[in-house]
């Protein structure tokens, strides 16, 4: 008797469901934009060129975006007949606002820096020669920084987005009584009776 090894080997894969394609993309959105919003460190994203379409999602969701002066970013989806993903909906509507990020996503238009600017979708424009240097510079300033007190703040300010004001007081209140006890604190306090810039540790 032949053996039937191999004898599907080289043919096409059957096309996943709707079910298991959201699925297979739920997993990737939430390994990676989920993963940076939840993630307690403060990321820095450089935009040294166009953001578009997922790019600029994934740059949505660090907590601090640096944008080369002479570039744009766009949502780019409805261009290709797409209704967006990684979390570009969520990023810009707490950014922008619902009626605003609609626009953004429905026309897919290019938005420069200086709209970037004005619209709180950057926090700093730069020309493209100091985009590396100002980044860098911005990352070291928050690596070098009180690190349990950055953590708390942008749990914060990611519960403030969802919350109420009675959680987020809760939240704050936790926060700021676990950094009182942190080597950080100290740290500043004696910086600040000795007149000089604190020393954070790793």
């Amino acid at each position: 008797m032949g053996s039937n090894r191999g004898k599907n080997d080289g043919a096409p894969k059957a096309r996943p469901t709707i079910d298991e394609a959201v699925a297979s993309l739920i997993q990737k959105q939430e390994s990676l934009t989920l993963r940076m919003a939840e993630l307690d460190k403060p990321i820095v994203a450089a935009l040294p060129g166009p953001a578009a379409g997922a790019g600029l999602s994934i740059a949505l969701a660090a907590d601090l975006r640096i944008m080369a002066d002479d570039t744009f970013v766009t949502t780019a989806f409805r261009r290709i007949g797409l209704s967006g993903d990684y979390g570009s909906s969520w990023f810009l509507t707490r950014l922008v606002g619902p009626a605003v990020a609609k626009e953004l996503l429905m026309t897919g238009r290019r938005i420069t820096s200086e709209e970037c600017l004005k619209l709180g979708i950057v926090n700093r424009i730069v020309p493209f020669d100091d985009l590396a240097t100002e980044a860098r510079g911005l990352a070291l300033e928050l690596a070098n920084g009180p690190r349990a007190a950055l953590r708390y703040m942008k749990r914060n300010v990611n519960r403030a987005v969802l919350g109420s004001l009675r959680e987020s007081l809760a939240i704050e209140a936790e926060g700021m009584v676990r950094s009182v006890r942190t080597a950080d604190h100290k740290e500043a306090v004696r910086a600040f009776m000795e007149k000089r810039e604190p020393r954070f540790g790793p």
